[in-house]
């Protein structure tokens, strides 16, 4: 008898023929996310599941006896409850290497757009108007040999740092608990202090995961230690930067811009400041989201989930867990 899994998010057609090889299924195919309730009445049955990113708790899995695999399609996982998978003795999987190259290439879109205001000139061209080359309005900073800081130097923060300094010539520095060599050797990157990366970077790169330690890790005090003229970039986590600071930081014009794909609270409320702010480059938590990297996540998640169900050991266990 094949394991019984349920799919509570729709997913690419590989990835959905992949599991029934090797398990009976359901699938949630609404174009609404799976109601909760729902959700917990089909894990109740379940083996494993493939889920949207909603919370895992004990709450989730309190009627869920059989339930041997939880698989993320996306990298972080911030929405598990790490004590309460141990205590039900359920495997948490995610989707790490998969989306790495297209998030760093969104966090140079962000780059390039928040520095050179693209977005905010975009919506000017539209309304008929055209750049005056002798207004200092228009004026925007240069990328292309600029200092930039990298907050956090995992895998993403090694493929930035190689588009940065082979790319557009630019002096790389970054802060992260461990050295890493490779891009110390590769890219000629620094590991400085967090004040010394605050205070000298003209470009600033987030790229920490969300946990206790980094909520708010960029606040009102981290602010003001840069200049009116540093970008400041996220695209991992929105709850790391204190969003009111930012805000307050952004309407002073105490910074030069910030250009972010995620948020302290998603999606963004209508009378967020955020979308009024012509300095506030902005878009809907898109990190990964290309054709082409959005199905290898499905099917990586297809195949930790069967392996989980099975018993041959997902590749993709969280960290926290193994």
């Amino acid at each position: 008898m094949k394991p019984y899994v349920y799919i509570g998010r729709q997913i690419t057609n590989e990835a959905e023929t992949f599991i029934s090889e090797h398990c009976d299924y359901n699938i949630w195919r609404e174009a609404v996310k799976i109601p909760r309730e729902t959700l917990k009445a089909e894990l109740k049955e379940a083996d494993g599941a493939i889920i949207p990113k909603v919370p895992v708790n004990q709450e989730l899995l309190e009627n869920a006896e059989n339930l041997k695999v939880i698989s993320n399609v996306a990298v972080g996982y911030d929405n598990f409850d790490i004590e309460a998978l141990k205590e039900a003795g359920v495997i948490g999987t995610h989707t790490p290497y998969v989306l790495d190259e297209t998030v760093a290439d969104l966090v140079f879109n962000l780059i390039l757009s928040g520095a050179r205001r693209t977005a905010e000139l975009q919506q000017f061209t539209r309304k008929g108007k055209w750049n005056k080359m002798d207004d200092p309005y228009f004026l925007s900073k240069d990328v292309h040999h600029s200092k930039l800081g990298v907050i956090g130097m995992g895998r993403i923060g090694e493929k930035i740092c190689r588009r940065a300094n082979l790319g557009f010539e630019m002096e790389v520095m970054y802060y992260n608990r461990s050295r890493n060599q490779k891009v110390e050797e590769e890219y000629e990157a620094r590991k400085v202090s967090l004040d010394t990366l605050l205070e000298q970077s003209d470009i600033i790169v987030i790229m920490l995961p969300l946990n206790e330690k980094t909520r708010h890790f960029i606040g009102e005090q981290e602010i003001q230690k840069m200049n009116e003229n540093t970008l400041l970039v996220n695209a991992s986590r929105g709850p790391i930067i204190d969003e009111e600071a930012l805000i307050k930081a952004l309407e002073n014009k105490d910074i030069y811009g910030a250009a972010l794909d995620v948020f302290e609270n998603e999606p963004l409320a209508s009378d967020n400041p955020l979308l009024q702010l012509s300095n506030a480059t902005i878009t809907p938590h898109v990190g990964s989201a290309t054709k082409q990297t959005r199905d290898a996540m499905d099917l990586r998640a297809a195949k930790n989930l069967v392996n989980g169900v099975l018993g041959s050991g997902p590749v993709d266990i969280i960290k926290e867990l193994r």
